[in-house]
């Protein structure tokens, strides 16, 4: 039987990239600071991340929730390409388990993934290849999208595989809070690198007053007692309540369910030159 489970939920931004000199976000970068420490004395064998995809990885065919047997991260950000090391034959039992139990998950290889899932495996674990990792894709980005209760239920079902897993386990839900990217705002599926670049600095002074603190506190509040019923509804409203990337937290509602618990905050700041409220949180362990 596995020896533990840890959650972690985060928000990503490539504005933090960009932030060379670390001087925004301060109380978001403590909270991190803290969930790395909370990491690092768990001291985990094996990591499962659930993040969602910026219509880069899948675009002509986009899966509800997909689990990769083998990956990497595209270059981005002045970071160069690497590979994940997935334990393969550990992610397609999961893809086994979770097809058992009556999800129409489906697997990639070989696929590169963004920063949504690169970013949180960066700052928690302090590289790309420090831990094993199994990828776990739930569609945030191009509707029509899983609802919020078949999200959970993922998790739910993620959660039994895991209790059977031998070791401990990080959970990495990585996405949201409020915020509304000018590239996910627009329907196009095959925006190319320029056009994407074009988009965000166009609308990068609308996107900053897109945070919507109001709803992220709800968020917060909600998963504090795991109460799926008003998760269920802030996530189901998330396009018009939060911006059209409010839709990631559906990766924190399948990490809280993977985990089996209520999420604690350790932090929470709108920073608008980075679009986003920024959020971070940990179960109990």
């Amino acid at each position: 039987m596995t020896m533990g489970k840890l959650v972690v939920c985060t928000s990503h931004s490539p504005g933090m990239e960009r932030d060379k000199e670390a001087v925004q976000g301060l109380g978001f970068r403590a909270g991190l600071k803290e969930a790395r420490r909370i990491v690092t004395e768990f001291d985990p064998d094996c990591v499962l991340v659930v993040a969602g995809d910026h219509r880069r990885a899948f675009r002509e065919v986009v899966p509800a929730f997909a689990v990769a047997l083998s990956a990497g991260v595209m270059a981005e950000a002045g970071w160069p390409q690497a590979d994940l090391d997935v334990p393969g034959p550990m992610a397609r039992d999961l893809a086994e388990h979770l097809l058992a139990a009556d999800f129409d998950v489906s697997v990639c290889r070989d696929v590169l993934l963004d920063h949504a899932f690169a970013q949180p495996l960066r700052v928690l674990l302090g590289g790309l290849d420090a831990l094993p990792v199994i990828p776990v894709a739930v569609n945030c980005a191009t509707p029509p999208l899983p609802r919020a209760a078949r999200v959970l239920a993922l998790g739910h079902a993620m959660a039994e595989f895991l209790d059977r897993q031998d070791g401990r386990v990080l959970i990495i839900g990585s996405g949201g809070l409020s915020h509304s990217p000018p590239s996910l705002e627009v329907e196009a599926h095959d925006l190319d690198d320029e056009e994407r670049a074009r988009l965000i600095a166009e609308g990068h002074a609308a996107a900053r007053r897109k945070i919507r603190p109001e709803w992220d506190e709800a968020l917060l509040h909600a998963l504090a007692t795991l109460d799926e019923q008003e998760l269920a509804e802030l996530v189901d409203n998330a396009t018009e309540q939060a911006g059209v990337g409010g839709n990631e937290v559906r990766t924190w509602l399948a990490a809280a369910a993977a985990g089996g618990g209520a999420l604690t905050p350790l932090a929470y700041e709108a920073v608008p030159d980075w679009i986003t409220g920024m959020g971070v949180a940990v179960s109990k362990h």
